[in-house]
């Protein structure tokens, strides 16, 4: 099993090359992805108050990684976090890595403050959603989005 840890600096450009898992069908690639910006990003999350980028590692090496973001304070519900991003390397799926991402993210979101946690997945990624229901959510819900460019 990998060990989860808080990502450094030091991990960007491991974690930017890892964001290929996502690409990888049933995913795509952004039209405007740029490893630049990425890490850029990547360095932003790992610094910010309000966002965390967590990695799975066997060894020195990257096998996984989770970023997570304190998103609105909902009148329902409290502090919301979401995970925006979740990728296992694929010679290491089925050995316990997203379920440890997971519950790692389920921690950061509890000690920041959040009430719940919550995800997005495609509706193409039927793999990934009997994972998440092997994981027992407390819900299920349908999301609808739209880019303003």
């Amino acid at each position: 099993m990998s060990n989860v840890r808080a990502a450094t600096d030091a991990d960007i450009p491991e974690l930017v090359d890892a964001y290929a898992w996502l690409f990888a069908p049933p995913g795509t690639k952004p039209a405007d992805w740029h490893p630049v910006v990425a890490a850029e990003r990547l360095e932003r999350a790992i610094a910010g108050p309000r966002s965390g980028v967590l990695v799975a590692v066997d060894g020195e090496t990257i096998v996984g990684f989770a970023t997570t973001y304190l998103d609105l304070e909902s009148v329902r519900f409290g502090q919301r976090c979401w995970v925006e991003d979740l990728a296992v390397d694929p010679g290491h799926r089925s050995q316990g890595t997203g379920a440890a991402l997971l519950t790692a993210a389920r921690r950061w979101a509890k000690d920041h403050g959040a009430t719940h946690l919550e995800l997005d997945s495609g509706t193409a990624r039927t793999d990934a959603h009997r994972f998440y229901d092997r994981q027992h959510p407390t819900s299920h819900s349908l999301n609808f989005g739209w880019q303003t460019a």
